[in-house]
């Protein structure tokens, strides 16, 4: 029982070496067979075509050549395309760059243009102010009595207390009010950090 254990695998082995042995000899005489067709075909039928020296014909080097010119027009042609783009593109960015500098210029104008508005505004609020301010708090009353809440209220905020109290003294109760509820809600909504 021994024997045929060890005996088994190196048959098996001989077996599979003597397969490749006749595939290897059975290749070998279809490639001789091939090579015997091939040259009995050229003896019955010789084409006379001229040949270089690594065995290309004519035909299939003018047909390679011919196909490298081709190519070689098509890739110039996308080169210059490609040149094209890239001087458009070119002039493109500079029409952006210069567009910039004029949007950039034009935002500094407008800038202080708006400072000096606000100046402006906030002089003429100033003067305003200071000028309800030295009123006769009576007259200056009467004058608070006709604003809506909001507005006088802008100008009682920016006043000193003293002359903003004697104000607020001569208004009507529901009016004065008002005002001060505008004022107490001013910073309501500021943030507290």
């Amino acid at each position: 029982m021994k024997f045929f254990r060890i005996i088994a695998p190196k048959r098996v082995l001989l077996t599979i070496a003597c397969l490749f042995l006749c595939s290897g000899l059975a290749r070998l005489g279809m490639t001789g067979y091939a090579v015997a067709k091939a040259s009995e075909a050229e003896a019955v039928s010789p084409q006379v075509t001229q040949v270089d020296e690594v065995g290309h014909s004519k035909e299939v080097i003018d047909e390679l050549l011919q196909r490298i010119a081709t190519r070689t027009k098509d890739l110039d042609a996308r080169e210059a395309q490609l040149r094209d783009r890239a001087a458009a593109l070119d002039l493109a960015e500079k029409v952006v760059n210069e567009n910039l500098a004029r949007l950039e210029q034009a935002e500094a104008s407008l800038r202080a243009t708006i400072a000096q508005v606000d100046g402006a505004s906030e002089g003429d609020l100033d003067q305003l102010t200071r000028m309800y301010a030295s009123m006769k708090p009576k007259l200056a009353s009467q004058l608070f009595e006709q604003m809506t809440p909001d507005f006088a209220a802008g100008f009682l905020g920016r006043m000193p207390a003293d002359a903003a109290g004697a104000i607020l003294s001569g208004l009507t109760a529901e009016h004065a009010y008002a005002i001060s509820v505008v004022l107490a809600g001013r910073n309501a909504s500021a943030p507290k950090e």
